[in-house]
């Protein structure tokens, strides 16, 4: 499922901002020279502008609803996954005669909370909100920034409660270090220079919301495929 749900965005999804700004430059331009360009030309480059505008705008829909489509796809594989992993824990716990009924416990717990808290977003109405309501935008920025970030934290704890099981049942399992975690980046603080440089702080912001999944899920690749060949080696 992996090849299905953690999808790696590029980051030139940006121009679908960066193309209409440039545009408005351009005609601003064009505007101040208008008297030795004509109005024929000025005429044209306005129609250019709206057009790309319009074209920005239909993009950026599709654009909210992969993000948040990405998002419901990684939390739902990341819950099959927690089950699985716990299953065959179980197995290897009683196959090895040890101790860790503690550690099952508290992954149970996790798992009963991630499927809690990690629930599905309207893909297709958060997208429509967004385009209709411009406030809309700004709550599918910040559960996008805040579930990720919650997300990986318990992620962490979990795993870690895995590799203590393994150890109990005789089997190695370092937790891969991730390179670059996820921050606890502040929602007000991004609002705000969003606001006071007109838009332009948003850039940014789309920019973390694309990279830090795609980091996350290079993370996975490394984590499942380590704890794959632990799990593997106790089974056998």
């Amino acid at each position: 499922m992996r090849l299905e749900s953690d999808t790696i965005m590029s980051s030139t999804w940006l121009l679908i901002y960066l193309i209409p700004v440039i545009s408005i430059v351009l005609m601003v331009l064009a505007a101040i020279a208008s008297p030795f360009i004509g109005a024929g030309v000025l005429l044209a480059l306005w129609s250019i502008l709206i057009f790309v505008s319009l074209l920005s705008f239909i993009v950026s829909i599709v654009l909210t609803y992969k993000l948040v489509k990405r998002r419901n796809t990684h939390f739902q594989r990341q819950i099959f996954l927690f089950e699985d992993i716990l299953s065959i824990l179980k197995e290897i716990i009683s196959k090895k005669e040890a101790s860790a009924e503690a550690e099952i416990t508290t992954l149970e717990r996790t798992l009963r909370e991630t499927k809690v808290e990690e629930t599905e977003k309207g893909a297709v109405l958060w997208a429509i909100l967004s385009a209709i309501i411009f406030i809309a935008s700004w709550y599918v920025y910040y559960f996008l920034m805040k579930d990720f970030y919650k997300h990986e934290r318990r992620e962490d704890m979990f795993f870690e409660d895995v590799s203590r099981i393994l150890g109990k049942a005789g089997i190695t399992f370092s937790v891969p270090r991730r390179v670059k975690p996820i921050p606890n980046r502040s929602f007000i603080l991004y609002l705000i220079l969003t606001i006071i440089t007109a838009g332009i702080f948003g850039i940014y912001w789309l920019y973390i919301l694309l990279i830090d999944p795609n980091e996350h899920f290079k993370y996975h690749i490394e984590l499942e495929d380590e704890l794959l060949k632990s799990l593997e080696s106790g089974i056998a």
